[in-house]
């Protein structure tokens, strides 16, 4: 035998004695295994080790998230590599995504309520869940409320330079079996990393000032102190309540729904023309050229569409704010639109589902698809550089000290 091959033999001896004194021997080998399989593709797909320097490699390692994994000699909890670039889940590990298990849940739980339509029908065949059992779906639910619940309610940031709020609308079965229409609005915010995070998930009964007050008092609870500015549609009690709750901040009506609003009290027919015309005042350099156009289109357009105009005029300034941000790409920062794309990808996702057999169902599948949007954000890079975003977060303490 070589000296190398002896050399590896005393490795494989010592490794093994450790696996003997474990409670349970044959995990801890295959939770060992499971780690070194884990190294070595994880590295195939950098192409590089951890550490090491390579102008060849194509990402980089960002420290680890923990997973748990069920196997048939019992549950090992792993810590996986996470990569920047696409992401790593090993091979191995073919468990359930939580948004798949909540889909799960919640077909099932129609079936138990009695709203097993056709599509509820092919959708448990597709997911292979016909003979789930009820105490399997309670097991499931139980998991992923849990989850849903710390997410929740984690602890925030204090800063959050800026923050978006927009609305989900579905049709939920209530208590009484009635189907309405139930929102959840959500808040997503870039922090002072640059790193985009899901801040809240909150079902509304009325979109009254007193909601939303409770709304931006539950992120305060959290750990939110500061906001630069918040963009959202015009929803009813939004500013006032924000206003009372942020004291300083600053609201920056969503162009995009702004200019429907202005639409609506156009005709038809000469609604491409105004339209593109009303377009070019959000695409100024500067929010005095911005002013200067939108003088233009009010006074050839005041006596045509007067309550166009009027609306235009009523709200303009509010929807100006962003032009206070410089640093910042105006794209970014003066709609919704970042949150609508997000929000139109669970809408397509969770239209499986025509009726949601309750508020809980609901709530479960929109969180834990979200929850997952945030998981992957971690790996991405910045949205937004961090020093630009340190720079606003200065400048907003100046004016909050100025105005003291």
């Amino acid at each position: 035998m070589s000296n190398n091959s002896k050399k590896e033999l005393k490795i494989f001896k010592e490794i093994m004695t450790q696996f003997i004194v474990e409670d349970d021997p044959l995990l801890a080998m295959l939770k060992w295994m499971m780690e070194q399989l884990m190294q070595i593709e994880s590295e195939m797909k950098v192409g590089a080790k951890k550490g090491e320097h390579k102008s060849e490699r194509k990402s980089y390692f960002s420290g680890y998230r923990p997973r748990r994994f069920d196997t048939r000699l019992g549950t090992v909890y792993l810590m996986v590599p996470k990569i920047r670039k696409g992401g790593y889940v090993p091979f191995f590990i073919t468990e359930r995504k939580r948004s798949e298990q909540a889909l799960i849940a919640m077909v099932k739980e129609a079936y138990v309520n009695g709203v097993s339509t056709r599509k509820i029908e092919r959708l448990a065949k597709e997911l292979g869940i016909e003979n789930i059992s009820a105490s399997q779906v309670s097991q499931i639910n139980k998991g992923l409320d849990e989850q849903v619940k710390e997410f929740r309610n984690r602890p925030l940031q204090k800063e959050y330079p800026f923050v978006w709020v927009d609305a989900l609308y579905e049709k939920v079965r209530d208590y009484e079996g009635k189907v309405v229409s139930t929102a959840i609005m959500i808040a997503y915010g870039v922090n002072l990393e640059g790193k985009r995070e899901i801040l809240a998930i909150e079902p509304f009964i009325n979109e009254s000032v007193e909601s939303w007050k409770n709304f931006f008092i539950k992120l305060q609870a959290r750990g939110l102190q500061k906001i630069a500015l918040l963009i959202s549609d015009a929803h009813l009690g939004i500013q006032k309540a924000f206003k009372e709750t942020f004291l300083g901040a600053s609201w920056q009506r969503c162009k995009v729904h702004f200019m429907r609003n202005i639409l609506a009290h156009v005709p038809h027919k000469a609604k491409e023309k105004f339209a593109a015309k009303l377009k070019t005042v959000w695409l100024q350099e500067n929010k005095k050229d911005a002013q200067v156009i939108a003088q233009m289109i009010i006074e050839e357009f005041g006596k045509k569409f007067p309550e166009a105009i009027e609306t235009l005029q009523n709200s303009l300034e509010d929807s100006l704010q962003f032009y206070h941000f410089p640093q910042i790409d105006k794209r970014r920062i003066s709609s919704t639109n970042v949150l609508e794309r997000i929000n139109k990808e669970v809408r397509r996702r969770s239209k499986v589902v025509s009726i949601f057999p309750s508020r809980e169902s609901y709530l479960r599948l929109i969180a834990t698809y979200l929850m997952e949007y945030t998981e992957d954000w971690e790996v991405d890079r910045c949205y937004i550089q961090p020093d630009k975003l340190q720079q606003i977060m200065e400048i907003h303490k100046v004016q909050l000290q100025k105005a003291a």
